[in-house]
């Protein structure tokens, strides 16, 4: 009976204020409104066009619309099936209980807030009629179940890319939108291997395989791969196994020495390459070690590119890392549709090198802030002010960011479970900084954050979250 009751169709119309399920996010509020004439409607069963509420970064944004328009940045719309829809106020404290993110609270401030701006009065949220709307809003794109409906089915962005020519002269492509939440890719049809079971790599190799691709697996540690095999993959006994076996594979380990090792070492990669046969690093090293690499695997006729990854283990599971790739550009091409089903983003920057300096900055800033942030914590103890107010206070001004939330919230709560091991940032710090002595050029701050990492290392903090480089301040 309760099935059956759970099946009764809503009955919802132009303007209803609604929750709609995309993609792999939760249930988001929006509003149904009508879409741009010239927007056709899918096919099949019976669809809404809903404009949703949020703030940035909540949801696949329109970001190249926005300077078009005039519109806000705080808004994505889709045509959402009928059954992945339910009524605003009807379920909104079921949603509220379920989804506990600020950035969720954020969207549903902005759903109230319109309500008291309108007073009971129509506000248009109706995508202006545009030639960027009609080229970029087609074809329709299946999303992610909300059991027990059927997968969303709705017309959104198709994955478009911007080309633009740096200073350097190197070229930076950049996805507009993650294709990997929305279900639409193609997958390539050459047998894909990846190397390489850790915390990154897991979630790259499962996104594969949801979104279609043939991959063969290895890992140092053979039992990670049974839950990989179980949904699908193949097993390569040794890294050459797996080269000589597949069209292109990636690899992500550690560090300089893995990553060498993994290639040169016995029943290495490079025992595998011959001839057409393509080799994509994924790893965090220094730019000698990837052209090193990309040395050997292309004196035995092979192709290569480097390709590190930013981002933590919850952006790997949610196919949402940012690529940074260099080497040989029609490699990077082949890969189109595993860089879109792995991340949101993918950047090309040139020859083989580019990436892996353009990486260690990041992962520079990066732990420098997280070392920041814990310095900070530690100071508003240490002189009686609260830390969880000094987070409020933070997430309420320009450094809010998911990074610095979720960073603080470990603290606060002690849980320091590796998303991002800390070992692997002092790593990066270290080479960013042998980086700036290659080129004479001072890293100050990375230096002096290094040196607190180092702490934390010695402390036994290595194996835990990068957050826990609190410690070293603590004792």
């Amino acid at each position: 009976m309760a099935a059956a009751a759970a099946a009764v169709p809503v009955n919802l119309r132009l303007g209803d204020l609604v929750w709609g399920k995309l993609g792999r996010y939760p249930p988001w509020p929006g509003k149904i409104v009508n879409p741009p004439k010239d927007l056709k409607k899918p096919r099949g069963k019976k669809c809404f066009f809903v404009k949703f509420f949020g703030t940035e970064d909540h949801l696949p944004v329109l970001e190249e619309l926005e300077p078009k328009l005039h519109q806000p940045r705080t808004r994505e719309s889709a045509w959402i099936k009928v059954e992945q829809l339910k009524p605003y106020h009807a379920h909104k404290e079921e949603m509220i209980k379920i989804n506990k993110g600020k950035r969720f609270q954020q969207a549903v401030d902005a759903v109230e807030e319109f309500l008291k701006k309108g007073k009971g009065k129509d506000q248009d949220l109706t995508i202006p009629e545009s030639s960027t709307v009609k080229r970029m809003m087609t074809g329709t794109m299946a999303g992610f179940k909300w059991p027990p409906s059927p997968a969303v089915c709705y017309q959104a962005i198709t994955k478009k890319l911007k080309v633009c020519e740096e200073e350097t002269g190197s070229t930076s492509i950049q996805a507009a939108d993650s294709t990997a939440i929305n279900g639409s890719i193609t997958p390539t049809d050459k047998k894909i291997g990846f190397l390489g079971l850790g915390l990154m790599g897991s979630g790259i190799v499962s996104n594969l395989l949801k979104m279609g691709h043939t991959v063969t697996v290895w890992n140092r540690t053979a039992e990670k791969c049974d839950l990989f095999i179980q949904e699908g993959a193949r097993l390569g006994r040794t890294p050459a196994e797996v080269v000589s076996t597949c069209d292109i594979t990636f690899a992500c380990v550690s560090d300089p020495k893995a990553a060498k090792d993994l290639v040169l070492g016995p029943s290495g990669v490079l025992q595998g390459i011959r001839p057409g046969k393509c080799y994509v690093d994924m790893s965090t090293v220094d730019a000698d070690t990837v052209t090193e690499l990309a040395q050997v695997i292309v004196s035995r006729g092979g192709r290569f590119l480097e390709a590190p990854v930013s981002g933590n283990q919850q952006l790997s599971n949610d196919g949402m890392l940012v690529i940074l790739a260099a080497g040989d550009r029609g490699l990077y091409e082949d890969c189109s549709s595993c860089f879109q089903a792995m991340g949101k983003t993918s950047f090309f920057l040139g020859e083989v090198g580019n990436a892996a300096k353009m990486m260690l900055i990041v992962n520079m800033v990066q732990g420098s802030f997280m070392a920041t942030i814990a310095e900070g914590l530690t100071l508003a103890q240490v002189t009686g002010q609260s830390q969880q107010t000094l987070l409020d206070i933070l997430n309420q001004g320009q450094l809010a960011s998911i990074f610095l939330d979720q960073k603080c919230q470990n603290i606060l709560q002690g849980n320091f479970k590796p998303d991002f091991y800390l070992k692997y940032i002092q790593k990066d710090l270290r080479l960013a900084i042998a980086l700036g002595d290659s080129v004479n050029h001072p890293t100050p701050m990375a230096a002096a954050a290094n040196e607190v990492y180092k702490r934390a290392k010695a402390l036994d903090q290595s194996d835990n979250d990068m957050s826990a480089v609190y410690r070293a301040y603590i004792h």
